[in-house]
């Protein structure tokens, strides 16, 4: 039959755990530690230092860190030695001397400050000539621009046009007057004017449209209209009422 060997049951009577620290244990300083805690580097001889501040405490024990292996320095008195901190006096020849170097110094950077302070204005004004020269070759750029816009568009606009009324050699010339006079004359009664041809449509206009505020909208309608822009002379209706031939008394 085999042999059951029971172990040895520490049993404490004041409390948990065991009642005696193992020899292997004993005198051994402990840290504490968690399961959770994070592993940083294998070898971080640079401690918690990190430039993140987020990863400050990334890699730090939950615990915090024990003083079993912090290092105490023992004062060690037998290397002791006083120091005279007393100022020690200079001599006038010492003194006029140091005055003198940074009377120098201090003379020295108000040149160069005043050279970079030229250079700077020299700098500043060469560049609002260039700013204002560059403003009136674009001034004049434009105007020379709008200029030719308008000759290109006037040369196009000019093209040779018909009399309305063509003057026939037969005709007997009754009087000619200037405008001067032409302008002081009383005119004569006449017939109410009838009319020769009636064109076109004329819509009505709603006046709301002049009030439309924020508050007071109103939508605007698309209309698809065909526009004919034509002179007097080009103009259909106009021709056709040419080809009748009208006396004028």
């Amino acid at each position: 039959m085999a042999k059951f060997v029971a172990p040895v049951i520490q049993d404490n009577l004041h409390g948990w755990g065991p009642c005696a620290v193992p020899e292997q244990f004993k005198d051994m300083p402990y840290q504490p530690f968690s399961k959770g805690d994070r592993l940083g580097k294998v070898a971080d001889w640079t401690g918690a230092t990190y430039q993140d501040k987020r990863y400050t405490n990334k890699y730090s024990s939950q615990f915090g860190g024990g003083s079993q292996y912090a290092y105490f320095h023992e004062e060690d008195e037998t290397s002791f030695q006083l120091v005279d901190t007393a100022k020690t006096q200079k001599t006038a020849y010492q003194r006029n001397r140091m005055r003198f170097a940074q009377r120098n110094l201090r003379r020295d950077k108000d040149r160069r400050n005043m050279m970079q302070f030229n250079l700077q204005t020299l700098a500043k004004s060469a560049k609002q000539k260039e700013r204002d020269r560059m403003r009136l070759q674009k001034k004049f750029q434009k105007q020379f621009g709008v200029r030719q816009k308008w000759d290109q568009k006037s040369q196009a606009q000019l093209k040779p046009r018909d009399s309305s009324v063509e003057v026939r050699s037969d005709w007997e010339v009754k009087e000619e007057m200037d405008f001067p006079r032409l302008m002081k004359m009383r005119y004569m009664e006449v017939a109410d004017p009838s009319d020769i041809e009636c064109c076109g449509a004329l819509e009505y206009y709603d006046k709301a449209f002049d009030r439309i505020t924020t508050r007071n909208e109103k939508t605007l309608k698309s209309i698809k209209r065909i526009f004919h822009t034509v002179t007097t002379t080009d103009d259909p209706v106009i021709r056709k009422v040419d080809q009748t031939v009208y006396t004028v008394n």
